[in-house]
């Protein structure tokens, strides 16, 4: 069995061990050890640690049964090895940890919210919490308590008990263990069975700050960071908010307001400009109708756009087809992409899906749609082909039929 120094002293960064098993598979090597200094990847939320072993890369560390594995690229020739773990990994996943353990208490001492979920990821730690609603005032009042906690440095204690003896003490959350169950006490405090690596006293932590909350499958997940995570989201913020109060030539305290008129500002510019692009959009569609050309009673408007949008282009269509006997044939050819447009009034008995099906038989265009509408993308080469083919087709279509019924 691995002896799992991690639990006794997380604060050891070096040891010596012995290989007891050595195997070779897919081109990796995968150690047991007398002891080691590495959390494993666990069922729980905490990731494994990260570092070396006789300078080689630790790749994986994991469980097996009674032992722990740890998985590197390269063999050992000794049996006698030295363990580093990156301290900085270590430093963190402590400090949100014990973070956790103390911001889970308060919410379930506070509003009786019991964790269901937890989990370190890169940036920021997340648990979730059986609570229906969580309003801004409780987040001040969960955050206040908790770093009131930190800065009273009460003592973090860890030690084994029997299932016996952990019905004596108010434990938040029942062992899944019978024996040799691993308690995080934070003095008097807080009660938990855990299995991860915690700081002495809760000082450590250095400071806790929740970033964010969220309906998440019938609970509230919450989003937070300890320690020099918080010092790291707090540098990036305090930045960004004096870039933004230099940018508006305002005091940080009063950038919010300055960005939201500003926001305010844009939507009513952003309306105006949309109506005025809805008129220009209706002129341009009645100069358009102007350059038809008639076969018979129907109006056939041809034409390639470059500066305007598909979706303007779009927009003059459900215009000009609101009439009958208009038929459009648009096309949209800029430098990136090509598109085009083949629509009808609903009163002409012309499928354009089918008609679309004869033109891509010869090409290679992407495109769908129904009887009155087909659109697709299509090669700079190909769109006039593709305009001129519906043309003709049309075309011969009308001449073929009575005229379309006003």
């Amino acid at each position: 069995m691995t002896e799992r120094i991690y639990l006794e002293n997380p604060y050891l960064r070096e040891i010596n061990a012995r290989v007891i098993d050595k195997q070779y598979i897919d081109n990796k090597f995968y150690l047991k050890l007398d002891r080691t200094i590495f959390y494993p990847n666990l069922k729980g939320g905490q990731p494994r640690d990260k570092g070396t072993i006789n300078g080689l890369e630790v790749i994986d560390v994991y469980e097996d049964e009674k032992d722990i594995v740890h998985v590197i690229g390269e063999n050992i020739f000794s049996d006698r090895v030295q363990l580093s773990i990156d301290w900085n990994t270590r430093l963190d996943y402590m400090q949100q940890h014990s973070g956790q353990h103390l911001i889970s208490s308060i919410f379930y001492k506070l509003y009786n919210a019991e964790t269901v979920g937890f989990y370190i990821g890169k940036t920021c730690v997340y648990i979730d919490i059986t609570i229906a609603e969580l309003k801004k005032e409780d987040v001040i009042r969960v955050e206040n308590f908790a770093n009131n906690v930190i800065y009273s440095n009460f003592d973090i204690k860890t030690y084994t008990m029997g299932k016996g003896d952990v019905e004596r003490i108010p434990i938040r959350k029942d062992p899944d263990i019978d024996s040799d169950i691993r308690i995080i006490e934070i003095d008097g405090m807080d009660y938990s069975p855990c299995s991860g690596t915690h700081h002495r006293s809760t000082g450590e932590i250095g400071m806790i700050k929740i970033r964010n909350w969220k309906k998440y499958k019938g609970n509230i997940r919450v989003e937070f960071v300890c320690g020099k995570r918080a010092l790291k989201d707090y540098t990036w913020k305090n930045d960004c908010i004096n870039n933004i109060s230099t940018l508006l030539s305002s005091k940080d305290i009063d950038s919010y307001k300055k960005v939201e008129n500003l926001y305010y500002e844009k939507e009513k510019l952003k309306k105006e400009n949309r109506n005025l692009k809805e008129k220009l959009l209706k002129y341009m569609s009645k100069e358009l109708l102007k350059k038809r050309i008639d076969i018979g009673n129907v109006k056939i408007i041809y034409n390639i756009f470059n500066e305007e949008s598909f979706k303007e282009i779009s927009y003059i269509t459900t215009i000009l087809k609101e009439d009958k006997n208009i038929i459009c044939l648009f096309g949209m050819e800029n430098e990136d992409k090509c598109q085009f447009i083949l629509s009808r009034s609903k009163n002409i008995d012309i499928n354009m899906g089918r008609l679309f099906k004869e033109i891509e038989k010869s090409k290679n265009i992407k495109g769908g749609g129904n009887a009155e509408r087909v659109q697709g993308k299509c090669e700079k080469a190909d769109l006039k082909y593709i305009l001129n083919s519906s043309f003709k087709l049309i075309e011969s279509s009308i001449k073929e039929k009575v005229t379309p019924n006003n």
